[in-house]
């Protein structure tokens, strides 16, 4: 590895080397395009990296502000909005969806809590294959969401996880919008992003729009070709509407239309270091109250997911590390990955939060190789640190 050859630019703070060498490696032995990665420990920003292209034909370097659509790391952030209000007292993740959202309570869903949407539990893991979805009718907030309240649940709600990969961010922000009174995106940013001065949002402002990086497609072996076409050949309509209806795929994150539109569980654009501020926040207890923190993230039991196929524990609008250590050694640990690679994570125990964001999408949904070295080489340095 020729570390010279890989320009590397921002801060790493004393102890943390084995870091900056995993963000090296990443870009020069894991096929790294542009990318940043942040750590904040007990309120300190001791790691802030950026290297790498912006676009596909290096033309603009990775900047400071760059910012990226994460994918489901953006659900992470919509979560919080509902643990804020819950925290407040204007939300009981206990009551039903149909006590703030009155639709909801069509085809049998009036007793669905609330929190049975954070932990992908509702059954309402999108519209039903009799009604084709388009990318573009996700633009239309009303739309969706009316959509949604219609559908009847796609398994007993209650009764399982099934990973609502599209429909999270309109459910989960629905219910924001009819407590607080504000869109999803809006509440997120007079709540976090402003008080944090974290750079990241839900949608891009127009005048942000220069400042999106270009994401590039994953690149799959003919074996992972393969296995997906089998997937997708052999998905239930539980997998196929949540996954499918539509599909969105990496380059529709580059269509303008698509940054400006307020899709919570998808569209998230930040940078890094916005990552690791919030859940630095959250690992601290800036955000949430102790009592609200440990509601947010206890683990609902680890099963086998209906959508994704493979064993998971959700909390409640998160990812609980358990034993896969996917946010670092701490079983306990939180937090959410993004399609392609991204991810943000907290352990509270050691006052750690961190982000990580990229460009070229790899072909996984969680626990990118890229992310996991640099998650396993932050707690590293921390253990040698002491």
């Amino acid at each position: 590895m020729d570390e010279t050859a890989v320009t590397l630019h921002g801060t790493c703070e004393p102890g943390f080397e084995a870091v900056q060498r995993a963000f090296v490696e990443n870009i020069s032995e894991r096929d790294e395009l542009g990318a940043a990665f942040a750590v904040v420990v007990r309120g300190e920003v001791v790691v802030d990296l950026w290297a790498g292209w912006a676009d596909p034909d290096r033309t603009t370097p990775w900047r400071p502000d760059t910012l990226t659509n994460v994918w489901s790391t953006t659900k992470g952030m919509t979560a919080l909005c509902a643990h804020l209000l819950a925290d407040a007292g204007e939300l009981d993740l206990d009551a039903p969806v149909a006590r703030y959202w009155p639709e909801f309570a069509a085809e049998g869903k009036g007793e669905i809590p609330v929190r049975w949407l954070l932990s992908h539990r509702s059954g309402v893991v999108g519209v039903g294959l009799e009604r084709p979805v388009t990318i573009e009718e996700l633009y239309d907030w009303d739309h969706i969401t009316g959509l949604l309240a219609a559908q009847a649940p796609l398994f007993p709600p209650g009764s399982a996880s099934g990973y609502h990969a599209l429909s999270f961010g309109f459910l989960v922000g629905e219910v924001v919008r009819r407590v607080s009174g504000q869109g999803v995106d809006e509440f997120f940013a007079a709540q976090v992003a402003g008080p944090l001065d974290a750079d990241f949002s839900i949608g891009v402002r127009e005048a942000d729009l220069g400042r999106c990086s270009t994401l590039v497609e994953p690149v799959l072996t003919p074996e992972m070709t393969t296995a997906l076409t089998e997937a997708f050949a052999n998905a239930g309509p539980i997998a196929l509407a949540a996954m499918v209806n539509p599909r969105p795929e990496g380059h529709h994150a580059n269509d303008p239309a698509w940054r400006r539109a307020v899709l919570p569980a998808l569209n998230g654009h930040g940078t890094a270091r916005a990552l690791a501020t919030v859940y630095g926040a959250l690992a601290d207890g800036r955000l949430l109250s102790p009592a609200a923190l440990a509601r947010a993230r206890a683990g609902q039991g680890q099963e086998v997911d209906l959508v994704a196929g493979v064993p998971n524990e959700w909390t409640l609008g998160y990812c609980l590390g358990s034993d896969t250590h996917s946010f670092g050694p701490n079983p306990a640990a939180f937090g959410h990955d993004g399609l392609g690679g991204s991810a943000g994570g907290a352990d509270p125990e050691a006052g750690v939060g961190f982000g990580y964001v990229m460009n070229r999408m790899g072909p996984l949904l969680r626990d990118d190789p890229r992310k996991m070295a640099l998650v396993e080489a932050t707690f590293e340095s921390l253990a040698e640190r002491g």
